[in-house]
């Protein structure tokens, strides 16, 4: 409305940014302010009183980490997961009010966060909503103008991208025996091709559908789930198939791991193993386990992925190892280069 504060985050050139973040709030008569750099996020949210910001799930998970490193210092942690659990069926605007301390740290007048761009890890979605923190995900394109679906508060769902928005028509195709097919939207914010490149549009435009290059599924209710994006998967040898994605957030919950990036290796010419890259955070891991060497962490690092493993059916196992405090290259949205990082791992 009029009188919402909306925090422009990304850069403007970007299709998501530019509708949601700017375009919207302008159509609405909402105040835009702009963000002053990553590192200032939190100072604007409390300088002008932010009230909804759309961002990508990087900056999220900062900001969580953020908020939970505080709350040890102070000694609030504890208290503070025993009422998540005590509150957890309760209405958001209750737990504002239990939570309100943790609000007060972002500036006390959020309505509602956006995250897209990539995929958000649903313990984080689930950890924001338990503090009462109205977060939500969202699905496009820039081929899409570029929303395709995303959560409200009257359709949520935890992990899901929420329903298709009005204009828009979705559907899977090439659906395998788990329900997951390649999801094609079809409405008026669809592209009409790519500019002077009818082989390229050909490839993904048929009958008015677009092909997203994202995998995903339905539930009964029609809420959205993307597992991964199409061109991610890794096909095994044995033909099964693999989301990174889904392992990296599993690593990514080591305390002390900033990011990772699962890829695959050939093994033989009748096998193919999983590899994981992994960014530790150096002060982190000091912290919690003391002055080590490099191999020592490893070692430390190699043990939890071992207990990973013991979670994950033997396809997915992560069999090698590599680690490193150099974060991995990222796009303007803080999206990771995945193939630029695969060039020198494989």
């Amino acid at each position: 409305t009029q009188e919402d504060v909306f925090l422009s985050v990304l850069p403007i050139h970007h299709v998501f940014e530019c509708t949601v973040g700017f375009l919207f709030s302008l159509y609405k008569g909402a105040e835009t302010v702009f963000c002053d750099g990553l590192r200032h996020i939190v100072e604007n949210l409390n300088e002008y009183h932010v009230t909804v910001m759309a961002c990508v799930p990087g900056i999220y998970e900062r900001i969580f980490m953020m908020i939970r490193k505080k709350l040890e210092k102070q000694g609030k942690l504890e208290e503070i997961l025993e009422n998540e659990e005590k509150y957890k069926n309760f209405s958001m605007q209750k737990k504002k009010e239990v939570f309100k301390e943790i609000h007060d740290m972002l500036g006390g007048k959020i309505k509602l966060l956006i995250s897209g761009a990539a995929a958000l890890d649903k313990t984080i979605e689930e950890r924001y909503r338990l503090l009462g923190l109205n977060l939500v995900q969202g699905y496009g394109l820039t081929e899409t103008s570029p929303v395709v679906a995303v959560g409200t508060n009257k359709n949520y769902k935890l992990g899901s991208i929420g329903k298709t928005v009005p204009s828009v028509e979705a559907k899977l195709v090439d659906v395998n025996d788990d329900r997951i097919g390649e999801l094609v939207v079809k409405g008026p914010s669809v592209m009409l091709g790519y500019y002077k490149n009818p082989e390229e549009t050909k490839k993904v435009l048929k009958d008015g559908w677009f092909s997203t290059g994202d995998y995903g599924y339905k539930d009964k209710d029609g809420f959205v789930y993307i597992t991964g994006r199409k061109k991610d998967i890794i096909v095994l040898k044995n033909g099964k198939n693999v989301y990174p994605q889904e392992i990296e957030f599993l690593i990514n919950k080591i305390p002390y791991i900033a990011e990772s990036l699962v890829y695959s290796r050939d093994k033989d010419t009748t096998d193919t193993m999983l590899c994981a890259k992994i960014v530790y955070d150096k002060d982190t891991i000091k912290q919690m386990i003391g002055e080590k060497t490099e191999e020592e962490y490893k070692e430390i690092i190699w043990q939890e992925i071992k207990k990973i493993n013991q979670e994950l059916p033997i396809f997915k196992k992560i069999k090698n190892i590599t680690i490193t405090t150099e974060p991995l290259k990222k796009t303007t949205t803080q999206k990771v280069k995945r193939y630029e990082e695969l060039k020198n791992l494989t």
